[in-house]
């Protein structure tokens, strides 16, 4: 049985999210459909195609008119995909056969690992080592002439980029134009600046409120309002997970965000496609999964060049003034030591993460979108609805979801009788039973896993069209973030436990919850020292309506913000 036949017999459902092609098409695919959104992309955007436009854009990519018109229908269905415009598989013409995907498959390997490389191996390699793959395969080889326009296929920039040492090296920067100053935005969304910073705050752990250490925040900024598009707050390291979790929030609408933070009396109109990323040269930005990500959704990400500060000064700024207003909680660390002096971080200590995250919010919305920003002249709030009405409202994501899985980091598992397995914790649907009876015959799965939810994963057929979300096995599983699992597990070692099973985890996990409950039923010191934040500089901004009733636990709000500077 082969994989086609594995899923032929599904009927998409509320739990499938559609494989849009980036993990599922090849390297060479890629770059053809790159090559021709450089030119069907901007015929897209007319609402009529004249036939001499079709014809020079047929001229320059190599097709009839009709496969341009053909090929600009398909980019406008699918919302402007990238992946909506690789080739299809060739049929060989009437009567002919069609080329196997195995072949199609030995080729694109074939061109990654002999011709794309450093060593800068003729096109005669690539046909030497499809050859002799095709044989050990047991399949026809294909034509020399046909591998041979597969290499030409690939553009002379991309190559040069992989031929010759990556993006900056000489040959890459000589089919790029002349770096300048960093554009100025065009719209709201058009441009963005994403950086990272390890926060000036020490924060503490939910169940004893002992000081747990910094947290790094991801944060983007658009260029054209200066309002925060999006951010992240985690424990963990910049990574590109990191990353494209605040691209994802930084694209989605955030009324229910807010909402879920208690804030829902507060906008945050930010939201929409981005068109173009500028960030630094950090290894989180050049990962695969992220280039690809932001070439099938048509987002630029350009990176800093070297010694151009201006380039993110921005979203640098904005982290500045962020940091100055984290100056003022309790637990901050100051920017230096000369600064902190002999002030204790870790004593002072009481915000959580998941405290600290309602605190960025409220500080963005309630306070830094609304205050008149000292380069602008007027709030980021007020430019931002200006350039919705009079310059272009951002293209809405169509679907948040999928838009959110195609930046999830990815993990490979193979199906057993019981699911799947990700760090001890069991996965199971339905859904999987005719995998789990081929699963002898099957190899290992694409899984990709939003690291804040661990209650269920999504994972790839095996033919690469739609993902499948896959709840835990055992249904009454509460959401625990990665962070909790690893503090469990951690906990549970500590305790001598060589075996971590599911169970010992969840119940680690409700018992962690459960004291910190209990502590803050018991001791008022966390209430207290919130409360300082609170009393220290009441804001007027807070809404009537989420007056605290009496005894219960202040709100947490914004300490007055430093002068805007001029960004």
């Amino acid at each position: 049985m082969n994989d086609e036949n594995l899923v032929s017999h599904f009927v998409p459902d509320q739990t499938q999210i559609a494989e849009q092609g980036i993990l599922g098409l090849s390297d060479v695919a890629w770059i053809e459909a790159k090559r021709r959104a450089a030119v069907i992309s901007p015929l897209a955007e007319h609402a009529e195609v004249p036939a001499r436009l079709a014809r020079e854009a047929g001229t320059e990519l190599g097709l009839t008119e009709r496969t341009v018109y053909s090929l600009i229908r398909r980019y406008r269905q699918s919302g402007g995909l990238l992946s909506s415009l690789a080739p299809k598989p060739p049929s060989g013409g009437k009567g002919k056969a069609r080329l196997p995907y195995a072949a199609e498959t030995i080729i694109s390997e074939a061109i990654r690992d002999e011709f794309l490389t450093r060593q800068k191996k003729r096109a005669a390699a690539v046909v030497r080592a499809v050859r002799e793959r095709c044989v050990v395969a047991g399949i026809a080889a294909p034509a020399t002439n046909t591998i041979r326009a597969r290499v030409q296929a690939i553009r002379s920039e991309e190559a040069a980029k992989r031929r010759e040492g990556g993006a900056r090296s000489k040959a890459a920067r000589r089919l790029k134009a002349a770096a300048g100053e960093t554009p100025e935005s065009p719209a709201p969304m058009a441009v963005l600046q994403i950086d990272h910073t390890p926060v000036d705050i020490i924060l503490v752990d939910e169940t004893y409120r002992k000081p747990l250490g910094r947290p790094y925040l991801t944060v983007a900024i658009d260029v054209y309002s200066r309002c925060v598009a999006g951010f992240l707050l985690s424990f963990d390291p910049p990574s590109a997970t990191s990353v494209g979790l605040c691209i994802a929030h930084a694209a989605s609408p955030k009324d229910g965000y807010l909402a879920s933070l208690g804030f829902g009396d507060y906008h945050w109109p930010v939201s929409g496609m981005p068109g173009a990323f500028y960030v630094d040269n950090a290894a989180e930005f050049h990962s695969e999964a992220l280039t690809r990500g932001c070439e099938q959704y048509g987002i630029a990400l350009n990176y800093r060049p070297v010694a151009t500060p201006h380039y993110g000064g921005i979203v640098e700024r904005l982290i500045g003034t962020l940091m100055q207003m984290i100056h003022e909680v309790p637990g901050t660390t100051f920017s230096n030591v000369a600064e902190r002096g002999e002030y204790d971080s870790d004593g002072n200590a009481c915000l959580t993460l998941a405290e600290l995250e309602q605190w960025m919010a409220l500080a963005i919305v309630g306070r830094y979108h609304g205050e008149v920003h000292g380069g602008l002249l007027e709030p980021p709030v007020a430019r931002w609805h200006h350039g919705v009405s009079t310059v272009a409202a951002p293209r809405p994501v169509s679907q948040t979801q999928a838009f959110l899985v195609d930046f999830l980091p990815v993990v490979r598992r193979r199906i057993t009788r019981e699911g799947f397995r990700l760090d001890h914790i069991a996965y199971f649907s339905n859904a999987l039973h005719p995998w789990v009876a081929e699963r002898d015959r099957m190899d290992q799965f694409v899984i990709r896993r939003d690291p804040r939810d661990l209650s269920r994963i999504y994972v790839l057929d095996p033919v690469g069209q739609f993902y499948v979300e896959v709840p835990c096995a055992r249904l009454g599983r509460p959401s625990i973030t990665l962070f909790e699992h690893r503090e469990a597990v951690a906990r549970l070692r500590a305790d001598g436990r060589s075996h971590v099973d599911e169970d010992a985890i969840f119940r680690a996990v409700a018992a962690q919850r459960e004291l910190a409950r209990e502590a803050a039923a018991r001791t008022r010191s966390a209430r207290r020292k919130l409360a300082r934040i609170a009393g220290k500089n009441p804001l007027s901004f807070k809404p009537e309506s989420t007056k605290p009733a009496e005894g219960a636990e202040p709100q947490i709000v914004v300490t007055q913000l430093y002068p805007a500077t001029k960004w």
